[in-house]
């Protein structure tokens, strides 16, 4: 974990991890979530809406994201705002498991505002699933 100091530069990688996605995992976050679509665990109904089969929820992908620069942060307080748009579906196989990559780059360094911007880069065996998925985190 760590803390950005004032002195980050634009383009500095500060990680990169795996966060893995299964079924038992898709199961979990719908009844914490309530939401049991069913493109989430019935494959016959994701694949006849033209899907390529069970596919995670976006807010789980974006959640997992986020979570990879809480937990690299020393203070989550210092999460100021995070935002992305869903850009692919997320197909999670049965049995097995999906790896989505996560890259955590600094876009941008406002000093007089004391924040950074940081890009995560959130891909799926190298194709992107969330685009703009971007965080503005407090400096110190």
């Amino acid at each position: 974990m760590t803390t950005l100091s004032t002195a980050v530069e634009k383009g500095t990688e500060l990680y990169r991890v795996s966060r893995t996605v299964t079924r038992d995992r898709l199961v979990r976050y719908a009844g914490a979530s309530g939401d049991f679509n069913p493109i989430h665990y019935n494959d016959r109904f994701a694949t006849e809406v033209g899907l390529p089969g069970v596919i995670a929820h976006g807010m789980l992908t974006m959640g997992l994201a986020c979570a990879t620069l809480t937990d690299w942060l020393d203070d989550p307080a210092d999460l100021l705002s995070y935002g992305v748009r869903f850009t692919r579906p997320v197909p999670v196989p049965d049995p097995g498991e999906v790896a989505l990559e996560v890259r955590a780059v600094v876009g941008a360094v406002d000093p007089e505002a004391g924040t950074a911007r940081i890009d995560l880069a959130v891909t799926l065996e190298g194709t992107s699933v969330l685009g703009k998925s971007q965080a503005q985190v407090r400096l110190h």
